[in-house]
C-alpha cells in the first residue's frame, strides 16, 4: 500500500508488518509429502506420455485405414504387430513408438508398485481407502496435499485449503450453505 514502490521500502513495510503481527505463518510441508507429490506427479506425467503415443500410434495406422479397435495393455502390442506386419514402410515409423511405450508401461507398472507399498505402510491413507471409490493414488495424494491434518482447526478449513467452498443459496425464505437446494414454486393463475 506504499506509494513509492522499492526494494528498501518493501523491506521497511515488511519489516513493520511483523513488527504489529500482522502475518500469518505459512507452514512448510514435510519431506515426505513433497517426496509422494513427486512420484505421483512422475506416474501421472509417465501416463499422459503413454496416452500419447496410443494415440500417435492410432493416428499414423488410420492415415492408412487401418483401425486399431479396442485394445489395451498387451493387446495393443500385439494388435499393431498384426496391423504393420508385412508393411516395412509404416513398421519404420510406427515400431520406435509401440517400443517407448512399451518401456513407459513398464515404468508405470513399477511406479504402481510403488504407490501400493507407501499406501500399504500409510494408516491414515489405508482409512481413507475404506471411502468407496477411493484408491491408493487418491488417498495418498490427499494426505500429501493435507500433510499434517491437525494444523486444520475445523474440517471445514480443509476444503477451503484444497479451493472448495461450500455453495450458498438464498432467497427471502430459504438460506442454506452446504447443499445445494432447488425451491420450486408455484405460479398461482
Amino acid at each position: 500500500m506504499q506509494i513509492n514502490k522499492s526494494d528498501r521500502n518493501d523491506a521497511f513495510g515488511i519489516a513493520r508488518i511483523m513488527q504489529c503481527g500482522w502475518y500469518k505463518e505459512v507452514r512448510v510441508k514435510g519431506l515426505d509429502s513433497h517426496a509422494t507429490r513427486a512420484l505421483l506427479e512422475s506416474r501421472a506425467l509417465l501416463v499422459k506420455m503413454k496416452r500419447d503415443l496410443e494415440n500417435q500410434i492410432r493416428g499414423l495406422l488410420k492415415n492408412l485405414g487401418l483401425m486399431m479397435g479396442i485394445a489395451r495393455g498387451q493387446a495393443f502390442h500385439a494388435r499393431v504387430q498384426e496391423l504393420v506386419e508385412g508393411k516395412p514402410f509404416l513398421a519404420v515409423a510406427v515400431l520406435p513408438l509401440l517400443e517407448t511405450r512399451d518401456g513407459i508401461v513398464r515404468q508405470i507398472a513399477d511406479l504402481d508398485r510403488k504407490v501400493l507399498m507407501l499406501a500399504r505402510n500409510d494408516n491414515q491413507v489405508r482409512s481413507c481407502m475404506t471411502v468407496p471409490g477411493i484408491g491408493p493414488i487418491t488417498a495418498l495424494c490427499y494426505r500429501a496435499t493435507i500433510d499434517e491434518p491437525s494444523r486444520f482447526k475445523r474440517s471445514r478449513s480443509v476444503g477451503a485449503y484444497v479451493g472448495l467452498t461450500t455453495r450458498r443459496y438464498a432467497s427471502g425464505e430459504v438460506d442454506w450453505t452446504g447443499l445445494h437446494l432447488q425451491v420450486r414454486r408455484r405460479h398461482v393463475t
